[in-house]
Order: structure tokens, then C-alpha cells, then sequence
């Protein structure tokens, strides 16, 4: 079956069983999530036990905690400015599950991240977020008129009425984008591990005649040499989610005294700091 038809059948088996598959029940993603969510709590409460009175993280788990957090409000405020301070803790939640959902996918079979209906989920919460920032910040009359561009007159309503259909349009195709970006990238490297890792067995396959160097061969862990690159995707897909979701909430918040300038100056700070 199709990977991504695949996805979508553990969400709805039935769908599966109709289309004569296998029939999937997707209570796993429910289980993998759940021990994503557990072991940021756990790992939580251990940094906090590192936090003296006086402010100092003093653990190896504190320091980790404290690095994080200001990495993801370093990022908010280098590409808002102040303002992007209260925005740290949702950037923040974000990257701690994608990154540790990331993580578990190099020792585990499945991973949440790997799933498409589950990134599709989180990205439905993240564009949410960023649409009630931006009604909260401008109100939803203004916030409506930012999908329209800059103030037209005269026969150039039009326009403006074709760019608020585009900016439209394009908002939908960001749920698109950064589910099947994670997806694509997290579950392609599994797809990748495995084939790798039966290629000597495929080569070397000959149930006639064992050989002591065919069970050797057969033995390579050929895939595991991709582990550094795996671990690199990791960080790169929970950094690309967290900076893009950044971004979105920089340009529905903007005002428009912010220059443009001013605004491509933090981006490009935020993207250097990373």
C-alpha cells in the first residue's frame, strides 16, 4: 500500500478494509505520542529539580531545559523583536515533541512524526495558533484585510480581491506543506534504513549453500551508517517547523509601521542564531 494511503488508514481502517488492504487500526500513534508526551514531562521534572533558589540551572537536564528555552525565545524575539518573548513557550512546545518524537524514530519501528495524520494535526494546531495571534493582534477585521495586500482604490479592488483569494489559498497549502515536509523527510529516511539494511541480504541470498561469510554479510547493519545523517534530520525538521511557524506569526502580527527591511533583517538574525 501506498505510504501515504497507508497514513491514512490508520486514521480511518475502514477505509482500508473497503479498498480490500489490510485492515489498520491506528491506536499506535495514539501509544508513540503518549510516550513522546511522557517523556518530556519526565524529563521536565528532572531539570526542574536542577533549578536552585538563586536561578542557577545547575544539572546536566537543567542546562539542557535552559538551552532549549532560550534557543526557542532567542528565535521568537530575534525575528519579532520583544513582542516575540510570548511566543517562546508555544515554539518551544513544538520543538520538544517533534525533536523528541524525532529521536525515538532512530530506536524504534514507528514514531509519531513519522505518521502523516499526525502532522497534519499538529499543523492544523499551529496554523490555528498563528490565525488567532493575528485576530487577536489586529482584530478580525484587520486581520481579514492582511490577506488583501497593500490599500487599493478604484478599479484595483480587484486585485485586491485576487490577492485575498491567493493569501487564502495559500494559508490552506501551509497545512500541506509542513505536514507532508515532516513526514516526507522522517519517514523516508525509515524506508531508506530498511532498504539498506537488505541489500546484503539480497545480494548474498543462497539457502542452498550457507556460507559462514554469508550469515557475516547478511549480518551488516548497512543502514545504521545513515545514523548520523538521521540524527541531523532530527534537528534540521523540528528547527525548519519551529522557524517557519516563527515566520507565519511574524507576518499575520506585523503591523504596519514595522518596515519590511526590519522585518527581513530578524529573520535573517533568527536563521543565523539557529
Amino acid at each position: 500500500m501506498n505510504p501515504l494511503l497507508h497514513s491514512i488508514a490508520l486514521t480511518f481502517p475502514r477505509l482500508a478494509d473497503e479498498s480490500g488492504g489490510e485492515a489498520y487500526i491506528g491506536y499506535y500513534i495514539f501509544v508513540y505520542s503518549a510516550l513522546v508526551m511522557a517523556t518530556i514531562l519526565i524529563f521536565g521534572a528532572i531539570a526542574k529539580k536542577g533549578i536552585r533558589t538563586n536561578g542557577a540551572w545547575t544539572t546536566v537536564p537543567a542546562r539542557l531545559a535552559e538551552h532549549s528555552i532560550l534557543f526557542a525565545n532567542g528565535l521568537a524575539t530575534g525575528m519579532m523583536g520583544p513582542r516575540g518573548k510570548k511566543y517562546g513557550p508555544f515554539l518551544f512546545g513544538l520543538w520538544s515533541f517533534i525533536f523528541i518524537g524525532n529521536l525515538y524514530g532512530l530506536i524504534l519501528n514507528q514514531t509519531p512524526t513519522a505518521d502523516w495524520s499526525l502532522n497534519l494535526g499538529m499543523a492544523l494546531v499551529t496554523m490555528g495558533y498563528v490565525q488567532f495571534e493575528g485576530i487577536k493582534e489586529n482584530g478580525i477585521g484587520g486581520h481579514i484585510l492582511h490577506f488583501s495586500g497593500p490599500k487599493m482604490t478604484g478599479g484595483f479592488v480587484i486585485i485586491s480581491g485576487l490577492l485575498m483569494i491567493i493569501e487564502i489559498i495559500s494559508e490552506c497549502f501551509k497545512l500541506l506543506s509542513l505536514s507532508i515536509r515532516l513526514f516526507a523527510n522522517i519517514h523516508g529516511g525509515h524506508q531508506l534504513v530498511t532498504g539498506l539494511s537488505s541489500v546484503p541480504t539480497i545480494m548474498m541470498h543462497n539457502p542452498a549453500h550457507p556460507t559462514v561469510l554469508q550469515f557475516i554479510i547478511e549480518g551488516l547493519p548497512i543502514g545504521g551508517l545513515l545514523l548520523p545523517l538521521k540524527v541531523l534530520a532530527c534537528v534540521i525538521q523540528a528547527f525548519v517547523w519551529v522557524i517557519l511557524t516563527a515566520t507565519y506569526i511574524s507576518l499575520v502580527t506585523s503591523h504596519e509601521d514595522h518596515s519590511e527591511e526590519d522585518s527581513h533583517d530578524g529573520i535573517a538574525e533568527a536563521v543565523m542564531a539557529g
